[in-house]
């Protein structure tokens, strides 16, 4: 079985690392974190590895999951690259970042000293790690870099029932806009909705009834409709008069509200128009 470690305890860290290492397709060694404690409840999730605080005491792996925020990759990648550690230089191995906006030239001082990189995405909310695991399945994976790295990931990610795409590094950034909009922005939309209920006087319970049955409602009109026809509201029945009349009281409310409402109102026309 081929070895794993992981550098950064986090959410996608600890779910990839649960999934292989209880699938059989990985045997993770050690799991590193900022703090020990980190490290140890990753490690107790993942059901394997050591725990770790010290790179250059790392031992050498098959393959590195680099599961850090997105500004730590480049410097991870430069000490992982110049990492000597007491028995000799870390051997070249396979590297991966799991960014969705950043490519593998991001790993570039690792494919200088040998190593085979690669970018994996996989297009799923990590809100926690134990929903993660039950969701994972049919998870798009996109993935960029070698050849031979890309080749071994795609491998090891439909092990654990992944569905992998391949994506251009240039196209890296407008996919991962694709998720944010898809996802990030939900949250967003579903508070600044509910802001503007407890504005207006509507009682909390309601409030929560609403985030539990129109939220998933319209959720499962997008599904069963595509995103077209599941679009309601003044803006879909070309009601110029009511969006603008209703996106400058936005506006009075909250500047911030207003400006992202009229431009969803434009993009919203648009669809409809289509």
């Amino acid at each position: 079985m081929k070895t794993l470690n992981i550098i950064g305890a986090g959410r996608v860290g600890q779910t990839l690392g649960r999934l292989w290492m209880a699938s059989g397709m990985y045997r993770v060694q050690e799991v590193i974190a900022r703090s020990v404690e980190s490290a140890g409840r990753a490690v107790d999730f993942i059901g394997g590895g050591q725990t770790s605080t010290d790179l250059a005491k790392m031992p050498d792996a098959d393959v590195w999951m680099l599961s850090v925020p997105d500004t730590h990759i480049a410097p991870t990648a430069q000490a992982l690259a110049a990492l000597t550690t007491p028995a000799g230089p870390v051997r070249p191995a396979l590297a991966f970042h799991c960014s969705g906006a950043l490519s593998s030239d991001v790993l570039e001082p690792l494919r200088t000293a040998g190593w085979q990189v690669a970018s994996c995405h996989p297009l799923l909310s990590f809100a926690q790690p134990e929903l993660a695991l039950a969701q994972f399945a049919g998870t798009p994976c996109a993935l960029e870099g070698d050849a031979q790295a890309v080749a071994e990931l795609q491998s090891a990610l439909k092990h654990i029932s992944a569905q992998c795409f391949t994506l251009a590094e240039q196209d890296k950034l407008l996919y991962h806009a694709g998720a944010v909009f898809a996802t990030n922005f939900l949250p967003v939309l579903q508070h600044v909705a509910e802001q503007l209920w407890q504005h207006s006087g509507m009682p909390d319970d309601l409030i929560r009834q609403m985030r539990a049955t129109l939220l998933q409602n319209a959720v499962n009109n997008i599904v069963a409709l595509g995103p077209k026809a599941a679009l309601t509201g003044p803006a879909a029945r070309g009601d110029v008069a009511l969006v603008t009349q209703q996106g400058q009281a936005v506006a009075e409310w909250n500047p911030d509200a207003g400006q992202a409402y009229a431009a969803l109102s434009q993009l919203a026309s648009q669809l409809a128009r289509r």
